[in-house]
């Protein structure tokens, strides 16, 4: 028990340590490039804190009894020489195509929050910030979080690219979520900084405020890192103006424990639907 206690104490610590990282390095440049002017103790701040450990603590947890489930099937339904195949590859080799992957499967997770009411429930959590900063990279309800995360680490592991137990017990999955988790933050960030024609390449803060948007079409803008698979799927939306206003349309509660109640007692609803063309 002491061990366990001991174990835990260090995890949190590390984990403010992180989120001091975030502060010091987000804060001022928010200041410094905001899009929208905003304090830093802005409406909701206090829920997202408590997010931020809820996400960095759970997902693996909930996820090592499914992955290793997935691990063990892969391996009995893919023939051994695809995996050998894969297996042979460098490192480097093997975390690009596992971000590829991984971008692939949260893409359509991402999407089937927004299309499936059911899953809306869960995923509208995410889109109740009404102010954005890279700390509302952490408001995830954690069905929503577990459901992505899930779907995300699944062709990884189809490529053989992932650990036989658990999430954490191959560095190739932890460095395609480590990227794609870093990177969230950055495009949740309050921040006017663009790509230019690099835009179409990977994600930046417009391209994800867009998908954010409480006056425009929110069901774009799905990829967190690759803009272009949005193209490919036909959900790309990327104006040269930025969002005037964010959240969603109906009113969502601002304390944690409401929010996470808040699913499992709300009738199922989709996102607005808002096709636009470029």
């Amino acid at each position: 028990m002491a061990v366990q206690f001991h174990a835990m104490l260090i995890t949190i610590l590390r984990l403010s340590l992180w989120l001091a990282t975030l502060v010091v390095i987000f804060v001022p440049l928010e200041h410094l490039f905001a899009v929208h002017p905003q304090k830093i103790l802005r409406k909701g701040i206090g829920a997202d804190l408590g997010y931020f450990f809820i996400t960095s603590l759970l997902p693996a947890a909930v996820l090592s009894g499914p992955m290793a489930l997935v691990a063990w099937v892969i391996h009995r339904a893919v023939p051994n020489s695809f995996l050998a195949i894969n297996a042979s590859w460098p490192l480097w080799l093997k975390a690009v195509v596992a971000l590829f992957a991984s971008e692939i499967g949260y893409y359509w997770a991402h999407r089937m929050s927004h299309e499936i009411p059911f899953l809306w429930r869960f995923h509208s959590i995410h889109h109740s910030a009404e102010e954005v900063d890279f700390l509302v990279n952490t408001r995830a309800h954690p069905v929503d979080l577990v459901f992505g995360r899930f779907c995300a680490l699944v062709p990884i592991y189809v490529l053989g690219l992932g650990g036989p137990k658990t999430p954490a017990g191959s560095l190739v999955p932890v460095l395609a979520t480590l990227i794609t988790t870093t990177w969230g933050f950055f495009i949740h960030a309050n921040l006017r900084f663009r790509f230019g024609p690099l835009e179409w390449l990977i994600s930046t803060p417009a391209f994800h405020h867009w998908h954010h948007t409480l006056s425009g079409p929110i069901n774009h803008n799905y990829s967190s890192t690759l803009p272009w698979l949005d193209r490919v799927f036909g959900t790309h939306y990327l104006p040269k103006e930025w969002p005037t206003a964010y959240g969603t349309e109906e009113k969502l509660p601002d304390s944690l424990t409401d929010q996470l109640f808040y699913p499992l007692h709300k009738p199922a609803r989709t996102a607005k639907p808002a096709p636009v063309s470029e």
